[in-house]
C-alpha cells in the first residue's frame, strides 16, 4: 500500500510555533509529529509513503534523510511556494510519477489509530473509484459534515445539501483514491489560477454515487490547533 501524506499547507492556526517548522514536524512529547505516523504507517500494513510537501519543505527533506524511516520507501513531491490545494498536489504528484495505480491519502497533522489495511480492503471491494473513511461524530470534536444513507455517501463540507441535522458523520481524514480519479478531474495546475481542493473532489463524486464510505470507531487525533495539540500530547502520554 502507498500512503499519501499532505503536508504542504502554512498552518496559520498554529502559529508562531509554525512561522519556522512545518506542522509535520511539530514536537509532540520530544518526538515530531512525523514520527508518530510514520511509525504507525509501518505497522499497519503501509510499505510506500509520498510526503506532499511545499511552506519549509526542505526542513522534511533534511528530517527524511537523517531520520528513521521505519522500514519504509518515502518519496516527496515538493510543490514550492505556490501551494496548490489538496487535490492540486496529487496532480503534481501524479505528474512526477510518484502515484500507484491506487493510493490512500492522509494528512500531516493527522493521527489516525486505525488499521489502515481494513480501509484499503474496503476499498477495493467497494467497486468505487474512491472511498472516504468516516466516523460518527455527532458534531463532538468539529463540524460533521458527511451522510450516510446505506451505501449511499453524501459529502458536503460547507452542511448546504442537506439539513445541518442529517450531517451525523465526519470525514475522518483517511481516504483510498484510484489515480485515474486524480487524472480525470484534478486539471493540470497553471501557475497564478488558483487551486484545486479534496473537498470540492469528493463532493462531486458522492453527488455521482462514486464515493463508498468505510466507517471507523476509534477517534481520531490532529495536532492542527492547539487544543488538538494538547489533546494528541495527552494520549501518547497515556500510552508511555
Amino acid at each position: 500500500m502507498q500512503c499519501v501524506i499532505l503536508a504542504g499547507g502554512l498552518a496559520t492556526r498554529m502559529r508562531p510555533l509554525t512561522a519556522s517548522i512545518p506542522k509535520v514536524l511539530v514536537p509532540v512529547a520530544g518526538r515530531p509529529f512525523l514520527d508518530y505516523q510514520l511509525e504507525w504507517l509501518a505497522r499497519v500494513g503501509v510499505s510506500k509513503v509520498l510526503l506532499s510537501v511545499g511552506f519549509l519543505g526542505e526542513q522534511v527533506y533534511a528530517y527524511v534523510s537523517a531520520a528513521d524511516r521505519h522500514g519504509l520507501v518515502i518519496d516527496i513531491a515538493d510543490e514550492g511556494t505556490e501551494l496548490r490545494g489538496t487535490a492540486g498536489a496529487l496532480r503534481l504528484a501524479m505528474d512526477k510519477g510518484l502515484l500507484d495505480p491506487a493510493f490512500l491519502v492522509t494528512y500531516g497533522d493527522s493521527f489516525l489509530p486505525i488499521d489502515f489495511t481494513s480501509v484499503w480492503r474496503a476499498f477495493e471491494a467497494s467497486g468505487k473509484p474512491a472511498l472516504m473513511t468516516v466516523f460518527h461524530n455527532a458534531g463532538r470534536w468539529d463540524q460533521s459534515n458527511v451522510v450516510v444513507e446505506g451505501e449511499r455517501v453524501l459529502y458536503d463540507k460547507q452542511r448546504r445539501a442537506r439539513p445541518e441535522a442529517a450531517f451525523t458523520h465526519i470525514d475522518y481524514g483517511l481516504s483510498a483514491l484510484a489515480r485515474s480519479v486524480v487524472a480525470t478531474r484534478v486539471p493540470a495546475h497553471v501557475p497564478g489560477q488558483g487551486r484545486a481542493d479534496l473537498a470540492t473532489l469528493f463532493h462531486e463524486l458522492s453527488l455521482e454515487g462514486l464515493l463508498a464510505a468505510h466507517e471507523v470507531q476509534q477517534r481520531f487525533y490532529e495536532i492542527g490547533s492547539p487544543s488538538g495539540l494538547m489533546d494528541f500530547e495527552r494520549w501518547i502520554s497515556s500510552r508511555a
